[in-house]
């Protein structure tokens, strides 16, 4: 029975979250977008991977319920919301938006949000998301041109996308354990706050809030706050083989080469680059 259902933004960081998921000991397959089908009977992780990150919000929340609906009838005990390490979204959304639709459905109130990823240099520390040494308003990403990140205050960037309040669990708290982290979400949702930004500089700190996230209808992030996810279902990591079991569609790779963009130019046949993998 699947235990752990995840909804992706996005194709190759649903790819990602996968990866983590069973690199952690978890029977792990990625889908690309909603099945028509049930799942396995022996998978433990399913990943729904969507294209929402930058359509429109309502189109999103939309995509994300269907995906849900999908994943609660594989008998999944918590959602996980995958998005950007980077936050991708605007005042619009699409983050809040789906973030409020998933946690409205589940009746989560204590809505983990925590888009760090150390591994590839994002970190949140009070609040604020860093690419390593940069805030992220200051990194480049101010000028994505879909998704310009204007505010590195997490809290605040996605207030202006939710309908809910938004609180935060310092990292004081976060280096204290699985434990207190959790007494700080208990303690922001008395506070009166549903959305709750968590701050993580380490990949230990992640693996602390996977655990204070035991019990949770509802999770997101980044596919680094998978890392402690699958302990809390009875999993360990191991070495796990891949297999691919989608279409073998061959896809054209352009592959650029040397300092001049027109210096030069070769192809090569490669499998689609996200589908079902199980681990």
């Amino acid at each position: 029975m699947m235990l752990l259902g995840c909804i992706g933004d996005d194709f190759t960081g649903s790819s990602d979250l996968a990866n983590t998921l069973a690199k952690g000991g978890m029977r792990t397959v990625q889908f690309t977008g909603v099945p028509d089908a049930p799942a396995g009977a022996d998978i433990q992780a399913g990943v729904v991977a969507l294209k929402s990150r930058s359509i429109d919000p309502a189109d999103a929340v939309q995509q994300s319920l269907a995906a849900l609906d999908w994943l609660q009838r594989q008998g999944c005990q918590q959602i996980f919301f995958k998005y950007c390490s980077t936050f991708d979204s605007t005042p619009q959304g699409n983050i809040g938006p789906v973030a409020d639709a998933l946690a409205d459905a589940l009746g989560a109130h204590k809505v983990i949000v925590c888009p760090a990823f150390p591994g590839t240099g994002r970190s949140i520390f009070q609040g604020h998301l860093f690419v390593k040494d940069q805030l992220l308003n200051e990194s480049g990403m101010q000028n994505h041109p879909l998704t310009p990140m204007i505010d590195a205050d997490i809290r605040r960037w996605l207030a202006t996308q939710t309908k809910y309040s938004v609180g935060h669990v310092p990292v004081e708290q976060v280096f204290a354990g699985s434990k207190l982290i959790a007494q700080g979400l208990e303690d922001q949702y008395r506070a009166g706050h549903r959305h709750i930004v968590v701050d993580a500089i380490r990949d230990a700190d992640l693996i602390e809030i996977g655990k204070a996230a035991k019990g949770l209808p509802l999770v997101t992030g980044g596919s680094g706050v998978a890392l402690g996810l699958p302990g809390n279902f009875g999993c360990t990591p191991s070495q796990v083989p891949w297999v691919w079991s989608g279409r073998q569609i061959p896809r054209i790779v352009g592959v650029l080469f040397g300092h001049n963009a027109g210096a030069g130019c070769q192809t090569r046949s490669a499998p689609p680059c996200a589908g079902d993998y199980r681990g």
